[in-house]
């Protein structure tokens, strides 16, 4: 794995820990696991998906080598508060581009994200923020959680319209990395009301429109929890 000969290179060994997000398909964690190390698990800013940097600070220890910036779905993290953050602790910081959805025109995808994110009602749409490239767009289901959101994307698929649970489980329930004292609420939350609306590369207006209207006719029936 890439990550794996890029923690290397570091000097990252047997013994250390490894600060990764649990919002995430699981490869992070397997690749620190590949050196040597221990992949710690820090939760979300729920807001951008990426790790939260107070929530990183809390599980920094003396056995810390590095943590794992990942700018999820094409939304940028906070580096600057990272590399304070990193500095201050003398640990290594490493950015991960999140793989998928990588190339495309950029700059339709986020002319088309603004058209969704006026026009979505019922979910709530990715939050604006410069340099957001709109890899996936991912908006998030109302309701009692995961029944709602599986619910809503069912009825989105008999519809015609694609969709995606992102992270159907997060990390640190995983079988593999499960252990008690995990308090990660933020990451829960998002495993359970996310949803990857259609690739915002080559839709049509056509088909825009058709998202619009298909996920706020049902959008109107959820109720917030």
């Amino acid at each position: 794995m890439r990550m794996t000969g890029a923690l290397k290179s570091a000097g990252v060994t047997t013994g250390d820990e490894v600060i990764v997000p649990a919002y995430d398909t699981g490869e992070l964690a397997r690749a620190v696991v590949a050196t040597g190390a221990v992949p710690v698990f820090a939760d979300i800013d729920p807001l951008t998906y990426c790790l939260a940097p107070d929530a990183v600070g809390r599980v920094i220890t003396s056995r810390t080598a590095a943590v794992v910036l990942v700018h999820r779905f094409g939304h940028p993290a906070d580096v600057p508060r990272f590399a304070q953050l990193a500095a201050k602790n003398g640990v290594l910081l490493l950015e991960e581009e999140d793989r998928e959805g990588l190339g495309g025109d950029v700059a339709q995808r986020r002319e088309r994200a603004g058209y969704l994110g006026r026009r979505l009602a019922g979910v709530e749409t990715p939050t604006p923020a410069e340099g957001h490239r709109y890899q996936r767009y991912v908006v998030r289901v109302p309701g009692n959680g995961r029944p709602d959101r599986d619910a809503f994307a069912r009825l989105l698929r008999r519809r015609g319209v694609e969709c995606e649970v992102p992270v159907p489980i997060p990390v640190h329930r995983m079988r593999e990395f499960r252990r008690d004292g995990w308090m990660l609420g933020e990451t829960e939350r998002a495993a359970d009301e996310t949803l990857a609306l259609p690739s915002l590369d080559g839709l049509t207006e056509a088909e825009l429109r058709r998202l619009v209207s298909v996920c706020n006719a049902l959008g109107s029936l959820l109720q917030p929890a």
